[in-house]
């Protein structure tokens, strides 16, 4: 693609399919009650028109698109494959079993501040929020609802827990991106997390906690759990060997196997587990992964649970996050979000406002360009040359990455994560985003630790030469397009 000017783009012009895709998002979905779709190919279009006036072509408009759909493609494999995998371990029984035992073992009153440690614990294990949410998420999700806890809640929880693990796991794709893009030691990169994400958990189990008591009244006895694990043991042959598939899925991905082979192995037990344990014919268990499970037992809790998953139950998320990054393509390749960028680093004055401003870039990217990668690629090639002008050490950006880029992909409904979510633990932003509250109470603290100074490293006379002869080097071999993509899509 060629460059077409070296002249910077005009704020107004780039803000603006940002500016009337939000305005005609929050009409679509909150006054008309519709999907986010038409509001993105809106935007998608109005950005194209922009583009086209500052000189570029149909051709490479056009190419702008598939280049951010291209950045997306490894997540919609999985998407699909968690949709098979969902399908796959409800018709198994897998699910069921969890529930089941998970209705005989925890107290309502923890069972937030439970699943919220779970979820960290599994998801620091093998360093993936999503496998984390399509696996014991969705079971959780069944445990909690079973205890007449709202969906929004568990969700919540169940996100906190995820993401915990997922920015604080030396295997997570994240943690890696965003210490290797600033050229940060990926254990001291960790270790400065810890500031901003332990506390950040802290205040996410205490609220958990608080939540949890109003639904201390209630027990594995009363009449709507009693009879939810009955439904379970006449549906569904309930046994704890039934529990080694999630766990051998857990074991791969700790192993560092991709997370594809790893959910195609998964989907593989369960299909097998629904034939040779449950008892269902070939035809249904295939019909399991592709059109979802049915199962009709006469309590409607159960049904609602049970009855989804599959390929086809995907196709809504796979078709948003296509149209997303279509959007998100032409704003980034175009030059409209690097001129966001710049505007941003024009104001900055300070170490104070210089990381503030990188958790809002991450941020704003998260929501224009609609993929969590994306948000930590562009802000640390914006950001990293005046981090070192101001002394600051490289662990400062990296965390601000993860802090802004990495947790606050879940609060945008067409950003990947939200779509995953949504299509994944059936809650919308709307239901669980007041109470992922580990992925806003971490960005919040690390604006506050900018503003005192807790926890900012200064660089020292030494990395600071050695910065200096960095800069030096990276300004002479810069690129532009091309280490997005190969970035993104190396740590998928």
């Amino acid at each position: 693609m060629k460059n077409h000017t070296k002249k910077e783009m005009n704020i107004w012009l780039a803000l603006l399919p940002l500016v009337i895709m939000i305005v005609v998002m929050i009409f679509t979905v909150v006054k008309l009650e519709q999907g986010p779709h038409i509001p993105l190919i809106v935007g998608t279009s109005i950005a194209a028109l922009v583009a086209w006036k500052v000189g570029f072509n149909w051709k490479e408009i056009e190419e702008m698109m598939y280049k951010g759909i291209r950045l997306a493609l490894p997540a919609v494999v999985i998407i699909i494959l968690v949709g098979s995998t969902i399908g796959a371990w409800m018709g198994g029984g897998i699910v069921a079993t969890m529930i089941y035992y998970g209705l005989q073992i925890i107290s309502p009153a923890w069972f937030l501040v439970t699943i919220t440690l779970i979820c960290a614990i599994v998801s620091l294990a093998i360093g993936s929020s999503w496998s984390t949410m399509g696996t014991i998420g969705v079971a959780g999700m069944g445990i909690g609802l079973s205890m007449g806890i709202p969906a929004g809640m568990v969700a919540g929880a169940v996100i906190s827990g995820a993401y915990f693990g997922d920015k604080m796991s030396p295997l997570s794709d994240t943690t890696n991106l965003a210490a290797g893009l600033t050229g940060t030691d990926l254990f001291e990169h960790i270790k400065h997390m810890l500031w901003t994400t332990i506390p950040g958990l802290a205040i996410a189990l205490g609220i958990y906690a608080y939540l949890g008591q109003r639904f201390a009244a209630a027990s594995i006895e009363t009449v709507e759990i009693g009879q939810t694990v009955q439904v379970l043991q006449e549906s569904f042959i309930i046994s704890p060997w039934l529990l080694l598939i999630p766990l051998a899925v857990i074991v791969l991905v700790a192993f560092k196997v991709p997370a594809i082979p790893a959910l195609i192995v998964g989907i593989v037990l369960g299909y097998l587990a629904q034939v040779f344990v449950q008892g269902g014919s070939m035809a249904v268990a295939i019909e399991a992964l592709q059109s979802g499970f049915t199962i009709s037992t006469g309590n409607e809790m159960v049904d609602e649970l049970f009855n989804r998953g599959g390929l086809d139950s995907m196709m809504y998320t796979v078709s948003m996050t296509i149209v997303a990054m279509t959007f998100g393509g032409i704003l980034e390749f175009s030059g409209m979000l690097q001129s966001m960028m710049n505007q941003l680093l024009k104001i900055v004055k300070s170490a104070k406002s210089l990381i503030v401003s990188t958790i809002a870039a991450c941020f704003m990217t998260n929501a224009s360009c609609s993929e969590q990668y994306i948000s930590i690629v562009v802000p640390s090639r914006m950001f990293s040359g005046a981090y070192r002008k101001m002394g600051l050490h490289s662990k400062n950006l990296s965390r601000s990455l993860e802090d802004g880029g990495t947790l606050t992909s879940v609060f945008i409904p067409w950003n990947t994560c939200g779509v995953f979510i949504f299509g994944t633990l059936g809650v919308s932003v709307v239901q669980y985003g007041p109470y992922a509250i580990l992925n806003f109470a971490v960005p919040i603290l690390g604006m506050i630790y900018a503003v005192t100074g807790f926890t900012i490293t200064k660089l020292t006379e030494e990395e600071k030469a050695a910065a200096e002869v960095e800069e030096t080097q990276a300004l002479q071999s810069q690129e532009v397009l091309t280490p997005l993509e190969k970035s993104v899509s190396s740590h998928f």
